[in-house]
């Protein structure tokens, strides 16, 4: 098993930034794929950006290319998402995920551990 816990949400004026972290325990020794994903009311949840744990090779939505970085800290096993020039429909509980696999992984449906998440909420 392997336990995932989010931080760093919180409220931001648009055109603000906020870094996401995921710290994971548990059973970690072993190669994850890692990723982040959001939900807003009423919607579905929806990929945002992934990592593979050895490499480092990244993927990202269109919706935040050029806007989120993804990285990830093997040493402390911790996962981030820096999120910069935030727009309000950005706004959404941002998961942090992690499934067995070596290559990346954009398939919600693939991922076999996830965070409680944390809420980002950004104003006009």
């Amino acid at each position: 098993q392997v336990q995932l816990v989010e931080s760093g949400g919180g409220l931001v004026q648009a055109g603000g930034s906020l870094r996401l972290s995921c710290a994971a325990s548990g059973r970690t020794a072993g190669t994850y794929a890692m990723g982040w994903f959001r939900q807003a009311p009423g919607k579905e949840r929806v990929f945002v950006a992934a990592i593979r744990w050895v490499g480092g090779t990244t993927h990202y939505a269109d919706s935040v290319k050029g806007r989120f970085t993804i990285s990830r800290d093997n040493a402390k096993n911790t996962l981030y998402l820096q999120m910069n020039s935030l727009k309000p429909e950005d706004t959404a509980v941002y998961y942090c995920a992690a499934a067995l696999e070596t290559k990346i992984v954009i398939n919600r449906r693939s991922y076999d551990y996830w965070g409680q998440g944390t809420q980002v909420t950004v104003s006009s």
